[in-house]
Protein backbone atom coordinates (compact mmCIF):
# COMPACT_ATOMS: atom_id res chain seq x y z
CA UNK A 1 0.00 0.00 0.00
CA UNK A 2 1.38 3.71 -0.91
CA UNK A 3 1.89 5.72 1.78
CA UNK A 4 1.95 9.62 1.48
CA UNK A 5 4.35 11.69 3.34
CA UNK A 6 3.88 15.76 3.80
CA UNK A 7 6.48 18.77 4.55
CA UNK A 8 5.86 21.09 7.10
CA UNK A 9 7.47 24.68 6.39
CA UNK A 10 6.41 26.56 2.95
CA UNK A 11 3.92 23.33 2.29
CA UNK A 12 1.51 22.66 5.17
CA UNK A 13 2.19 25.60 7.14
CA UNK A 14 3.63 29.07 6.86
CA UNK A 15 5.45 30.37 9.93
CA UNK A 16 6.83 33.51 10.66
CA UNK A 17 10.47 32.24 11.68
CA UNK A 18 13.43 34.93 12.61
CA UNK A 19 14.70 36.71 9.28
CA UNK A 20 18.27 36.77 10.95
CA UNK A 21 18.61 33.43 13.12
CA UNK A 22 21.87 35.03 14.64
CA UNK A 23 20.31 38.07 16.22
CA UNK A 24 16.87 35.93 17.26
CA UNK A 25 19.16 33.80 18.89
CA UNK A 26 21.38 36.33 20.67
CA UNK A 27 18.43 38.46 21.60
CA UNK A 28 17.47 35.20 23.79
CA UNK A 29 21.11 34.50 24.88
CA UNK A 30 21.62 37.71 26.43
CA UNK A 31 18.00 37.26 28.25
CA UNK A 32 19.40 34.41 30.16
CA UNK A 33 22.41 36.05 31.21
CA UNK A 34 25.13 34.82 28.63
CA UNK A 35 27.68 37.16 27.36
CA UNK A 36 27.24 37.12 23.58
CA UNK A 37 30.34 38.59 21.87
CA UNK A 38 30.65 41.20 19.68
CA UNK A 39 31.11 39.20 16.17
CA UNK A 40 28.19 36.87 17.24
CA UNK A 41 27.23 37.17 13.78
CA UNK A 42 30.56 35.83 12.48
CA UNK A 43 30.66 32.99 15.05
CA UNK A 44 26.75 31.87 14.25
CA UNK A 45 27.70 31.43 10.48
CA UNK A 46 30.57 29.63 10.88
CA UNK A 47 30.86 25.34 10.92
CA UNK A 48 31.60 24.00 14.36
CA UNK A 49 30.33 20.56 13.89
CA UNK A 50 32.50 18.04 11.56
CA UNK A 51 28.69 16.23 10.68
CA UNK A 52 28.56 13.71 7.68
CA UNK A 53 26.73 15.00 4.56
CA UNK A 54 23.07 15.30 4.58
CA UNK A 55 23.67 15.13 8.37
CA UNK A 56 21.21 17.84 10.55
CA UNK A 57 22.93 19.32 13.49
CA UNK A 58 20.33 20.90 15.95
CA UNK A 59 21.07 24.34 16.40
CA UNK A 60 21.21 24.12 20.35
CA UNK A 61 24.68 21.94 19.76
CA UNK A 62 25.32 24.59 16.91
CA UNK A 63 24.71 27.66 19.48
CA UNK A 64 27.04 26.02 21.87
CA UNK A 65 29.91 24.89 20.16
CA UNK A 66 29.58 28.95 18.16
CA UNK A 67 30.41 30.54 21.82
CA UNK A 68 32.46 28.08 22.83
CA UNK A 69 34.57 29.55 19.60
CA UNK A 70 34.52 32.67 21.21
CA UNK A 71 35.01 31.53 24.88
CA UNK A 72 32.10 31.79 26.22
CA UNK A 73 30.01 29.53 28.16
CA UNK A 74 26.41 28.66 27.80
CA UNK A 75 25.38 27.84 31.34
CA UNK A 76 22.58 24.72 31.79
CA UNK A 77 20.50 24.14 28.82
CA UNK A 78 20.93 28.41 28.22
CA UNK A 79 21.42 27.17 24.66
CA UNK A 80 18.55 25.37 23.80
CA UNK A 81 16.08 27.48 25.58
CA UNK A 82 17.45 30.83 23.89
CA UNK A 83 16.87 28.62 20.59
CA UNK A 84 13.46 27.67 21.41
CA UNK A 85 12.45 30.64 22.23
CA UNK A 86 14.19 32.59 19.33
CA UNK A 87 11.98 30.50 17.31
CA UNK A 88 8.33 30.71 18.58
CA UNK A 89 6.29 31.69 15.19
CA UNK A 90 2.78 32.35 14.31
CA UNK A 91 1.50 30.13 12.64
CA UNK A 92 -1.04 30.20 9.25
CA UNK A 93 -1.91 26.44 7.95
CA UNK A 94 -1.99 26.92 3.90
CA UNK A 95 -5.49 26.95 1.99
CA UNK A 96 -6.38 23.30 1.19
CA UNK A 97 -3.62 21.81 3.60
CA UNK A 98 -5.79 20.32 6.23
CA UNK A 99 -8.51 18.72 3.13
CA UNK A 100 -5.11 17.07 1.17
CA UNK A 101 -4.01 15.74 4.52
CA UNK A 102 -7.46 14.20 5.54
CA UNK A 103 -7.67 12.71 1.57
CA UNK A 104 -4.48 11.23 1.72
CA UNK A 105 -5.67 9.20 5.06
CA UNK A 106 -8.42 7.80 3.39
CA UNK A 107 -6.01 6.35 1.49
CA UNK A 108 -3.14 4.47 3.44
CA UNK A 109 -1.03 5.66 6.06
CA UNK A 110 0.15 9.17 5.76
CA UNK A 111 3.52 11.07 7.45
CA UNK A 112 5.08 14.44 7.99
CA UNK A 113 8.78 14.89 7.03
CA UNK A 114 9.94 18.59 8.47
CA UNK A 115 13.56 19.99 7.96
CA UNK A 116 13.92 21.67 11.35
CA UNK A 117 17.20 21.98 13.33
CA UNK A 118 15.16 22.78 16.81
CA UNK A 119 13.86 21.22 18.85
CA UNK A 120 10.09 21.63 20.23
CA UNK A 121 9.66 23.65 16.91
CA UNK A 122 7.60 20.97 14.78
CA UNK A 123 5.19 20.05 17.61
CA UNK A 124 4.83 23.59 18.92
CA UNK A 125 4.12 24.25 14.72
CA UNK A 126 1.02 21.74 14.19
CA UNK A 127 -0.41 22.83 17.71
CA UNK A 128 -0.57 26.25 16.55
CA UNK A 129 -1.80 24.98 12.65
CA UNK A 130 -5.37 23.99 11.70
CA UNK A 131 -3.43 20.11 11.87
CA UNK A 132 -3.24 17.95 14.57
CA UNK A 133 -0.15 15.42 15.23
CA UNK A 134 -3.02 12.37 15.03
CA UNK A 135 -3.43 13.75 11.93
CA UNK A 136 -0.40 11.81 11.06
CA UNK A 137 0.92 7.99 11.81
CA UNK A 138 4.43 9.32 11.61
CA UNK A 139 6.27 12.71 12.48
CA UNK A 140 9.41 12.64 11.65
CA UNK A 141 11.85 15.66 11.81
CA UNK A 142 15.30 16.08 10.87
CA UNK A 143 16.47 17.44 14.48
CA UNK A 144 15.37 13.88 15.68
CA UNK A 145 16.21 11.08 13.18
CA UNK A 146 19.79 13.07 12.17
CA UNK A 147 19.10 13.38 8.42
CA UNK A 148 17.80 16.35 6.04
CA UNK A 149 15.82 16.22 3.04
CA UNK A 150 17.47 16.15 0.46
CA UNK A 151 19.27 13.07 1.94
CA UNK A 152 18.22 9.93 0.75
CA UNK A 153 17.75 8.74 4.60
CA UNK A 154 15.75 11.10 5.51
CA UNK A 155 13.03 9.82 3.07
CA UNK A 156 13.83 6.03 4.09
CA UNK A 157 13.20 7.23 7.69
CA UNK A 158 9.68 8.25 7.15
CA UNK A 159 8.91 5.37 5.12
CA UNK A 160 10.29 3.13 7.31
CA UNK A 161 8.16 4.60 10.15
CA UNK A 162 5.00 4.61 7.85
CA UNK A 163 5.68 0.65 7.97
CA UNK A 164 6.31 0.60 3.80
CA UNK A 165 9.58 0.69 1.53
CA UNK A 166 11.05 3.59 0.35
CA UNK A 167 9.27 3.13 -3.75
CA UNK A 168 6.14 2.94 -2.18
CA UNK A 169 6.30 6.52 -0.92
CA UNK A 170 4.95 9.78 -2.35
CA UNK A 171 5.99 12.74 -0.86
CA UNK A 172 4.35 16.21 -1.28
CA UNK A 173 6.57 19.50 -0.57
CA UNK A 174 7.11 22.65 -2.56
CA UNK A 175 10.81 22.56 -3.51
CA UNK A 176 11.18 20.33 -6.12
CA UNK A 177 15.33 20.57 -5.02
CA UNK A 178 14.58 19.32 -1.43
CA UNK A 179 11.30 17.39 -1.50
CA UNK A 180 11.54 16.03 -4.87
CA UNK A 181 14.61 13.88 -4.02
CA UNK A 182 12.17 11.59 -2.88
CA UNK A 183 12.22 10.37 -6.37
CA UNK A 184 16.16 8.96 -5.73
CA UNK A 185 15.03 6.32 -3.89
CA UNK A 186 12.24 5.76 -6.08
CA UNK A 187 9.46 7.51 -4.56
CA UNK A 188 7.47 10.07 -6.55
CA UNK A 189 7.08 13.82 -5.99
CA UNK A 190 4.22 15.67 -5.90
CA UNK A 191 4.51 19.73 -5.71
CA UNK A 192 2.35 21.53 -3.74
CA UNK A 193 3.42 25.15 -4.96
CA UNK A 194 0.42 26.37 -5.91
CA UNK A 195 -2.21 24.34 -4.60
CA UNK A 196 -2.94 20.57 -3.63
CA UNK A 197 -4.85 19.23 -6.50
CA UNK A 198 -2.68 16.56 -7.13
CA UNK A 199 -2.46 14.98 -3.59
Amino acid sequence: MPAVSFGLFDTLVEADLPADPAAAVGEELRARGVAVPADWSDAFHETHVDAPAGAEVPLPAHVSRALASRGVAAPGNAARRAVVAAFDPEVRTREGAAAAVATARERGPVGLLANCAVPELVGRTLVRSDLARDDFDAVVSSVACGWRKPDARAFERVADALGVTPPSLVHVGTDPDVDGAVTGVGGEFVDARESFDGV
